[in-house]
């Protein structure tokens, strides 16, 4: 009888754990029929993780099957697989001077590989884009300065970054991590929340100044145009510009959510972009599925404000940085 009931008591708690492991959350809604060849009818997003203070910038790292993500405010990064789940994997991550911090949010944000396969970190805290010195399956806090200047001025917070074929680095530079989180703060130095462009030779070009909070960022395939999100309550669009050697021209409106429902969490923050063109990107209430003409294909609707995304290789998967969650949909078999 005790043997009994021992198995029945293990067996509930597995059932519990099972039950965790697959809490569902959101839905998806279909507002055009293409989006169905995206995501299959039954597919929900999933928690994987939880207990985060803000979560930012995954990326998913195919040859060691993890994926990699921010806990700003904690300056932590951690990572997660399918079968250790969530592990801490660096820290500090974006913030290592030896006073305390000022800032609220002074860790990593935007993750990214160079060409090399290293790691790319947008440090709030230190103000600069930096590289991790050390191998991705032994990380370490030692950091190479990439870039913390421009025109003698450091640099606001780098918030996302993305890296083209040829080895350059394109990032945003808006105030989140200084410690007023605004135009206003003392400490900021330059005069504008800036687009910029890091060459090979160390050189740091603007190549957008207009765009009020500029945040998520992305190439479509061919590298020859680029989206960027905007942040701005009042200005809650994703832009887009053609990119022509250092410089980006005939920019213009790629969709707007403006006149969305208040009540709905978040912004246009993070997006990612697949092979095909379609755009995910973080924004009010979710995630909105873009084709690459600014078409609305459908959204993600998630209770919690998303801040970024990540897509598998095979473009199945997508990750998602829910605030204190880290979702996984798996879109299609």
């Amino acid at each position: 009888m005790k043997k009994i009931l021992l198995l029945l008591y293990i067996g509930f708690f597995a059932g519990c754990s099972a039950a965790q492991q697959t809490k569902t959350t959101g839905k998806v809604e279909r507002i055009d029929p293409s989006l169905d060849a995206i995501i299959d009818s039954n597919a929900r997003p999933v928690i994987i993780a939880e207990g985060f203070e803000w979560s930012e910038g995954p990326i998913w790292i195919e040859k060691h099957q993890m994926l990699l993500f921010s806990d700003v405010p904690m300056n932590t990064i951690y990572k997660w697989t399918k079968k250790s789940g969530k592990e801490i994997y660096l820290e500090p991550s974006g913030y290592t001077g030896k006073e305390p911090s000022k800032s609220k949010e002074p860790g990593s944000n935007g993750l990214t590989l160079d060409i090399a396969g290293n790691l790319v970190l947008c440090q709030h805290g230190n103000r600069q884009m930096a590289k991790m010195d050390a191998p991705l399956d032994k990380p370490a806090p030692n950091f190479i300065t990439l870039a913390d200047q421009y025109n003698d001025k450091r640099f606001n917070s780098p918030n996302d970054a993305v890296s083209n074929s040829a080895g350059e680095l394109f990032f945003t530079d808006p105030p989140y991590g200084l410690p007023l989180q605004n135009d206003k703060d003392p400490s900021k130095e330059q005069p504008f929340n800036g687009i910029y462009k890091l060459k090979k030779d160390g050189k740091v070009i603007l190549l957008a100044d207009s765009i009020t909070r500029p945040n998520g960022i992305a190439f479509f395939p061919g590298e020859q145009q680029m989206i960027v999100a905007n942040s701005d309550p009042n200005k809650p669009n994703w832009y887009t510009w053609d990119i022509k050697g250092d410089s980006l021209v005939n920019g213009r409106l790629f969709y707007s959510t403006l006149g969305y429902d208040k009540s709905w969490k978040g912004l246009p923050d993070g997006l990612k972009i697949d092979s095909k063109g379609n755009v995910f990107a973080t924004g009010p209430g979710g995630i909105w599925i873009l084709n690459s003409k600014g078409k609305l294909l459908g959204k993600i609707k998630l209770e919690e404000a998303c801040s970024n995304v990540a897509l598998s290789d095979d473009e199945k998967i997508i990750y998602i940085t829910n605030d204190m969650y880290l979702l996984q949909l798996k879109m299609r078999k």
